[in-house]
């Protein structure tokens, strides 16, 4: 089951480690700043095609920033 929380704290933490702002990751995800905010507080979430660039712009798993591993 999908918890928007987990994924939301694992995008914040994979942003953040890039050292990259909310400001980056919505340009390239061509969505507004407050999209990504509201992603990163649990609120939303987003489409498959946006989670794959997200996957590979961080270089991480879907399965990790779904909470499905560690």
């Amino acid at each position: 089951m999908l918890n928007k929380k987990e994924f939301g704290l694992r995008l914040r933490e994979v942003r953040k480690a890039s050292g990259e702002n909310q400001n980056v990751l919505a340009a390239i995800l061509q969505v507004s700043t407050p999209q990504i905010s509201d992603m990163e507080n649990g609120k939303k979430t987003t489409t498959l095609e946006k989670l794959v660039l997200i996957c590979e712009h961080y270089g991480v798993s879907s399965d990790y920033l779904l909470g499905l591993t560690d």
